[in-house]
């Protein structure tokens, strides 16, 4: 039998003197996962999971902030239940992406099951490391949506921050077990005492029940593995009951078509079983299933109360719908309560370099959106950069993420325009006996607002913030919200030096380098976590951008009445930096209707033309240089610019 590697696509081979799986050392391409040739020492392969009942079965989720040591603890929690090899090259085991070894963060929930050994029975822990950053936070709702319990985890070094709150929040409100953890408590700035108070005083937590642990080290990870199988309760399912399951999470491989990760509610799936969607009310057999271990390990069946994947021949990602819940053919079943659609925040054009590449574009986009579910897709078109799509994302790193993913696994290279926010415009409709009608639309690129006359009202959406940071800095950051139309709504203390202010806010004010404004402004202590509060009624007005008197409709924004001209200045500015120069003179200017707010001129490259001239009667000079002029008038009136794709989002920023 041969294995993949789930990270390289490497096959292993087997060494028949020890019966051990390994990577060759001369054809690794990822070194991400057991890159030495002891593949498989000490690790246990399960096949049979019907050893393990609902009772000893536990599903959890790690949530925390950004950076505070999920990855780490889930690394440990392998090694200790000897998923992995006890080794200190394995980092960020779960994270199989390469933008997330890249960046160091977590883009994407895994899953990984592990078996355990407590008090002389075995049980089945279902593991998902969930995403800390707000942009990916419909991940982590899905996530809950498949455990029991979760652990909270908190820096000691750097205490609650904004994320930490939502993620409480969100696990307490989806009535969770929740276990309080303080991580990197061997670090020299620990303060553990301080950090609990704050939990305390937020969450309502008692400091005698929060487990200090180090996630790097190993200290105290195996006593909350123990806390984990004596609190969190296992799942309610049962085994004899009529089989259904959730479908949490999917991914598309090009062989093995659509991959689904379900959670199985009620009773149990068998290889060759024929289940129904009840989205599509489409029958699919089951070719495959199995269990992450974490690589995926095939098994027979999957019970009630277990996760794992499953491959039934399903070759369009459009039907493959998150949320949806499965059952056998010829059965009835209630569907499972699913997830709350993702809501998109921000919107932005996406277009092929070249418009021969479109439809494998669109063939991409398909597949990355079955993996990426909270991204939302319209067919779009741009005068200058052709067809193309306009994409919902969930803030703007969530857009640069997604951007990057289909460069790297898709090999597309795409445009990218502005990034912008929905507005909802009144505008008026049919004419009755007295008066007109009000209909509303939502406007998603700005190119399609309607003209001024037709507009009865503009709202724009507010997102409800939250910034938690040392006293210190709160004159600064509260100049920083005024100046982008904030209001405050409550400040408290948490400890004797942290505050946590609440305020609304425009979502177009933070879209583009409000985070990084703030942290600029306190030195990186203060975090920033927000949630959509609706829409709020503005005056509002779109501003054009012209190069040479052209409209370029990709650069177009809509923005409040006051900060129209200065946001026009600034971005008349950044374009003059990001567009190179030509050998004609480049006007560039931001204008609202008719009326030219700013202008800046990009100078023309002069080309010597008199360099080969040496002596000789003046009027030869004069008639190389009269030509020089009428080639370039010629050439502004005919010749084209091509915006770099970087200049859409380094305009916007201020």
């Amino acid at each position: 039998m041969k294995y993949l590697c789930s990270f390289c696509r490497a096959f292993l081979v087997r060494n028949y003197k020890t019966s051990k799986f390994y990577l060759p050392r001369y054809s690794i391409n990822c070194d991400r996962f057991y890159s030495t040739d002891n593949f498989g020492s000490g690790r246990k392969i399960y096949t049979d999971l019907s050893q393990y009942p609902v009772e000893r079965i536990r599903n959890f989720s790690i949530i925390a902030h950004i950076d505070h040591g999920k990855s780490t603890l889930a690394d440990r929690l392998l090694e200790i239940t000897d998923t992995i090899p006890r080794d200190k090259s394995n980092k960020q085991v779960l994270d199989k992406l390469q933008v997330e070894r890249e960046r160091g963060i977590t883009v994407k929930a895994q899953t990984a099951s592990l078996i355990y050994n407590y008090k002389g029975e075995d049980y089945l822990l279902n593991l998902i490391d969930t995403p800390g950053h707000v942009d990916f936070n419909y991940e982590v709702s899905r996530s809950l949506a498949a455990c029991q319990g979760v652990v909270l985890l908190v820096d000691a070094n750097q205490g609650v921050q904004a994320q930490t709150v939502a993620n409480f929040y969100m696990a307490f409100e989806s009535n969770l077990v929740i276990i309080p953890v303080l991580n990197k408590i061997d670090l020299k700035g620990a303060q553990p005492d301080i950090v609990t108070q704050q939990m305390k005083t937020l969450f309502d937590i008692d400091p005698h029940t929060v487990h200090k642990i180090s996630a790097k080290a190993g200290t105290g990870v195996e006593e909350l593995l123990h806390t984990v199988i004596e609190d969190i309760p296992p799942p309610n399912g049962s085994r004899e009951a009529v089989t259904r399951a959730l479908l949490f999470d999917s991914t598309y491989d090009q062989y093995k078509g659509v991959v689904g990760y379900f959670s199985i509610i009620d009773g149990m799936l068998t290889k060759g079983n024929k289940i129904t969607s009840y989205h599509n009310k489409k029958t699919y057999e089951i070719q495959d299933l199995g269990f992450m271990h974490p690589l995926e390990e095939p098994t027979n069946s999957l019970y009630a109360g277990q996760v794992g994947y499953i491959i039934c021949n399903m070759r369009n990602a459009k039907e493959a719908q998150v949320g949806d819940t499965y059952y056998l053919q010829n059965t009835e079943v209630q569907p499972l309560p699913g997830f709350k659609a993702a809501k998109p925040m921000v919107f932005a054009g996406i277009y092929p370099s070249d418009q021969s590449e479109f439809n494998s574009l669109r063939n991409a986009i398909e597949k990355l959106t079955l993996n990426d579910a909270s991204v939302s897709v319209h067919i779009d078109s741009s005068p200058a950069l052709g067809q193309g799509f306009r994409l919902g994302y969930l803030g703007l790193l969530h857009m640069d993420v997604f951007s990057q993913r289909l460069e790297q696994e898709h090999n597309a290279s795409v445009i990218t325009s502005c990034p912008n926010v929905p507005y909802k415009i009144k505008i008026k409709g049919a004419k009755n006996i007295k008066k007109f009608t009000t209909d509303e639309i939502t406007i998603l690129n700005p190119c399609h607002l309607p003209d001024k006359q037709m507009i009865v009202e503009m709202s724009e959406p507010v997102v409800t913030g939250t910034i938690l940071m040392p006293d210190d800095y709160i004159g600064d950051v509260t100049s920083l919200c005024l100046e982008r139309r904030g209001e405050i709504i409550d400040q408290s203390y948490i400890d004797n030096k942290r505050i946590m202010i609440k305020l609304q806010l425009p979502l177009n004010e933070i879209l583009i380098d409000f985070y990084d404004e703030l942290k600029s402004l306190t030195s990186g202590y203060a975090s920033f976590d927000y949630e959509d509060a609706g829409y709020k009624v503005s005056t509002l007005v779109k501003v054009d951008f012209l190069i040479n008197n052209k409209a370029v409709d990709e650069l177009s924004i809509i923005c409040h009445t006051s900060r129209a001209r200065v946001i026009a200045k600034n971005v008349c500015i950044k374009l003059t930096e990001s567009i190179p120069k030509q050998l004609f003179t480049i006007s560039v200017q931001g204008a609202v209707g008719g009326k030219i707010l700013a202008r800046q001129d990009i100078k023309a490259l002069r080309k010597d033309v008199l360099a080969k001239c040496y002596g000789g009667d003046i009027t030869r000079k004069e008639k190389l240089l009269k030509r020089q002029a009428e080639g370039k008038k010629k050439m502004r009136k005919i010749g084209k610019v091509e915006i770099p794709k970087d200049a859409f989002i380094n305009a916007l920023k201020r």
